[in-house]
């Protein structure tokens, strides 16, 4: 999809998912934010917190999909979208799917891991009964340089 597609509120959600992302990195967390929205407030947030909460499934969508069931006391989801800096991996992918969220919004594609068509497409292997809308490129350099600046600086060695 084309930046110019996108509305000016998805501007506005999508910074604050980068905000959140900012957040992981500065707790030594890949950088990626996740933000739920419904009827145009923030019901469930998110930030990567696989290594604080020692769980591989603490994934910044995971964490704000938690959120936004407790929020609004109910795993299902349906009037809801989520913002997320990263094209999301099979396992969030999958989340969303039995969350039964309508929409998707992703910032930066991931051609190593992306389960919506950058390493491949996961709904599109039409497994399941419940189908999202998903897009992608939303603020996509600004996702992308923050996750490049994470880990060059992971990369520079220590006695520089």
């Amino acid at each position: 999809m084309r930046a110019n597609q996108f509305k000016s509120m998805d501007y506005g959600w999508m910074r604050h998912a980068l905000a959140l992302a900012r957040r992981a990195g500065e707790e030594g967390e890949v950088p990626v934010g996740a933000v739920v929205v419904c009827d145009g407030d923030i019901v469930g947030e998110g930030w990567n917190r696989s290594i604080a909460l020692n769980d591989p499934t603490a994934h910044a969508e995971i964490l704000a999909l938690r959120d936004a069931g407790n929020h609004l006391k109910n795993y299902r989801l349906p009037a809801c979208k989520m913002y997320v800096t990263l094209e999301p991996c099979a396992m969030c992918v999958s989340a969303v799917t039995h969350a039964r969220l309508y929409q998707l919004v992703y910032g930066a594609p991931d051609p190593k891991t992306g389960a919506l068509g950058g390493a491949y497409s996961l709904p599109g292997l039409g497994l399941h009964n419940h189908e999202f809308d998903h897009l992608g490129g939303l603020l996509a350099d600004e996702s992308a340089d923050m996750l490049r600046a994470f880990f060059r600086e992971r990369r520079v060695p220590a006695d520089r």
